[in-house]
């Protein structure tokens, strides 16, 4: 069977998607100061307004309509492994199911590339950056937003404190799994697209996520159990956790009014000779 058919899979793919969804909502809703982040990080790029783009890891077109409002001339590309989000995309005619890491594309066709949000989820991440490298022109951008490491520090502080109350004796749990993966954040994406990239820029937004009440707070945090739980050490249970969390976030709500989270995510712009690089490029060519 088609793996797209196959009913696990399709099972598999919905509650992702709708994990995902949860996560993006989050953080549109309770988001403070309001920022269209999309549109911050296409505005951290100077634009000519004709480029060809590969918007990597696409889901359901976060950046398609942006792009399409402020540059009309664009050509656009996008590839998600997910054919739900892929259904949903405004785009649809140009984007197709494809791995980050082996991108169906000749080399050099692309002005920029996008992979937002989305590198800290490939098993490979060099493979992947490799890959949009490869498809990119000689001058062409890389555009990667991600999140800081030091993003959320209330949530981290706040499992620390659940999985020392379940500890058993002799056995002092500290170390709280991480709500979201940070195998490519702004810290180490940095260094690592240095190591493909003549150039790479960071550029950061601080902000917070403000929750005036607990089902929101706890929406979130059962989003991130896929990549969080297998991090538990294997005598604390998930559930239990969670049940101790409910009851320190209650005690916050109850105690401050609203549970405010500190997070800065930001976007990373790599290029060999283009972009923001050009003119040094070619004075030093010069």
């Amino acid at each position: 069977m088609f793996p797209g058919n196959d009913p696990n899979t399709v099972r598999r793919e919905a509650v992702n998607d709708a994990l995902l969804r949860i996560r993006q909502e989050t953080h549109e809703q309770y988001t403070v100061p309001k920022v269209n982040f999309p549109e911050w990080v296409l505005t951290r790029l100077q634009w000519r307004g004709d480029e060809h783009i590969l918007d990597v890891g696409a889901g359901v077109g976060t950046y398609f309509d942006s792009l399409r409002q402020h540059w009309p001339d664009i050509t656009y590309h996008a590839v998600d492994q997910s054919p739900g989000l892929l259904r949903q995309h405004s785009a649809r005619n140009t984007a197709c199911l494809a791995d980050a890491q082996a991108l169906p594309f000749p080399d050099q066709c692309f002005d920029v590339v996008m992979a937002n949000h989305m590198l800290y989820f490939v098993p490979d991440v060099e493979q992947a950056i490799l890959e949009a490298r490869r498809v990119l022109k000689p001058d062409g951008v890389l555009i990667a937003a991600t999140n800081s490491v030091q993003s959320m520090p209330e949530f981290h502080a706040l499992f620390r404190r659940g999985m020392l109350l379940l500890s058993t004796p002799g056995k002092i749990y500290s170390q709280p799994p991480l709500p979201t993966q940070i195998n490519f954040a702004l810290e180490n994406g940095t260094r690592i697209l240095a190591r493909y990239f003549y150039a790479v820029m960071r550029h950061d937004l601080p902000s917070t996520l403000v929750f005036p009440s607990i089902e929101p707070i706890m929406a979130y945090l059962e989003s991130t159990r896929s990549t969080s739980e297998p991090q538990l050490p294997e005598t604390i249970n998930w559930d239990d956790l969670m049940i101790v969390m409910r009851e320190q976030v209650e005690r916050v709500l109850d105690h401050f009014g609203e549970l405010v989270v500190n997070k800065v995510a930001g976007v990373l712009v790599a290029s060999n000779q283009g972009g923001f690089i050009r003119e040094f490029v070619q004075a030093l060519n010069a």
